[in-house]
């Protein structure tokens, strides 16, 4: 039996169109180290001609996860859009769902670093990206992160 989530920051509001878009939901969160796992879903309207999920959405599940964690790790008081990000394509991504693992590596005052991994329902990387962001402080408590 699954045990029940902590409650978080991202409990305050509703994920955004695009988050809602890629089937974004909240699995665990540890704002203290910075983590968080999120899952994804792909139907057939995310496949490319050759019947993949086409690679703009898994890093688009990379984004929507690398960034939550940063915003989880400073309780809401933080979000940085992505100004850089490197990410390789391990293995072709069937549609389906998928979990992805974020984590904050280094935050400074002006910049982060963080990273995101997604794990097809085989349990197999997909796709792996590391990212730079711009840190902007602010309240983000309107319903947006």
């Amino acid at each position: 039996m699954d045990q029940p989530r902590t409650p978080s920051i991202f409990d305050r509001f509703d994920p955004p169109p695009s988050a809602k878009l890629l089937g974004w939901a909240l699995r665990s969160i540890d704002p203290d180290a910075g983590t968080i796992e999120i899952a994804f879903t792909a139907d057939e309207r995310f496949i490319n001609p050759g019947g993949t999920v086409q690679g703009g959405f898994l890093a688009a599940m990379l984004d929507d996860t690398q960034g939550p964690a940063l915003f989880g790790h400073t309780h809401g008081e933080a979000y940085a859009p992505t100004i850089d990000f490197n990410i390789s394509f391990l293995k072709e991504a069937r549609p389906g769902s998928f979990v992805a693992r974020g984590r904050v590596i280094r935050m400074g005052k002006t910049i982060a670093f963080t990273e995101a991994e997604l794990f097809d329902d085989a349990g197999d990387m997909v796709a792996r990206a590391t990212f730079s962001n711009r840190v902007m402080r602010g309240d983000k408590a309107n319903g947006r992160y």
